[in-house]
């Protein structure tokens, strides 16, 4: 799944998917949902990243389950 919010680079962690322009990884963001934290607690926590990137995680997690493919 191509997300321009959403990159996987090899020089950053280790090419875990990311939030685009950060060392956020959708890993963290899924972790601190599953905790019970908000899409608001998130985005107050890190406020260099919005809403709607977390938003892209959920799509991008919900796409490679579809799928079975990491990008």
């Amino acid at each position: 799944m191509e997300s321009p919010r959403i990159v996987c680079d090899p020089k950053i962690l280790m090419g875990k998917p990311c939030l685009a322009g950060t060392r956020i990884s959708v890993e963290l963001i899924l972790d601190k949902l599953g905790r019970g934290d908000s899409i608001d607690d998130i985005v107050q926590d890190y406020p260099h990243i919005s809403r709607e990137g977390v938003l892209a995680v959920l799509r991008y997690a919900a796409e490679t389950f579809r799928t079975g493919k990491v990008a």
